[in-house]
């Protein structure tokens, strides 16, 4: 069975049908975040699982989803617009700071944003590879956002006189390459590392790589408010 059918309108329980499909669609998401981030996984989970554990049925899952893989992208997108607004909540705060505190703060942002509940960052950087060509093509649409956001913020500084004026779309790209992989392999195991020496040492490769220092004793970074 796929495809989706259409939920049942008018008021029930002193709810309007709108009020009913969001509360069922978030119940499909919360079991689907629990199984894909921190049970079987998405390859091992079933329709029949979800409904299990949402406690609701299968009807009402194809009401809102056209299949498995649809949940999954629907998801991946949550757990991104997440790790994205934890980067976009801190940036007017940093405006006005040095590069080298600038730059730290906002990927600390990132890394909490993407990792501050494990079961985001097995969807984000685990489950979500090789599921299909849809999947690949959404997970790449991600990346070059994430690329494009550290574009701008490389001339931002390079106008400012802070690096040097050139063309950074490659550093960022293999930058966010460099996250994808080790968030990766960090979240499968596969490297024995803390939170923080993962988030210093991707940190430390940007910095390196867009030549900023941090400030000299004698001129410390700006305080924020």
């Amino acid at each position: 069975m796929a495809g989706r059918i259409t939920p049942a309108a008018g008021r029930y329980g002193g709810r309007s049908a709108t009020e009913r499909q969001a509360e069922r669609r978030a119940r499909f998401m919360r079991a689907g975040l629990d199984l894909f981030g921190a049970g079987p996984g998405y390859r091992a989970t079933r329709i029949t699982d979800v409904c299990r554990a949402a406690e609701l049925s299968t009807r009402q899952f194809y009401e809102e989803f056209h299949s498995l893989e649809d949940l999954l992208a629907e998801l991946h997108l949550y757990v991104n617009d997440a790790a994205e607004r934890s980067v976009l909540d801190v940036l007017p705060q940093v405006q006005h700071l040095e590069p080298h505190e600038r730059y730290t703060r906002l990927f600390r942002a990132y890394a909490a944003g993407a990792t501050g509940d494990p079961r985001h960052t097995r969807i984000a950087f685990v489950e979500i590879i090789g599921v299909s060509p849809r999947l690949d093509r959404q997970r790449l649409d991600r990346r070059a956002r994430w690329i494009d956001f550290l574009c701008a913020q490389a001339q931002d500084a390079a106008d400012r006189g802070h690096i040097p004026q050139r063309d950074y779309r490659v550093t960022a790209a293999a930058f966010i390459g460099a996250v994808n992989g080790l968030m990766h392999d960090w979240a499968v195991g596969w490297v024995d590392a803390s939170l923080d020496q993962i988030t210093d040492e991707l940190l430390q490769m940007l910095l390196d790589r867009l030549h900023i220092t941090p400030p000299s004793p004698e001129h410390p970074p700006a305080r924020t408010q």
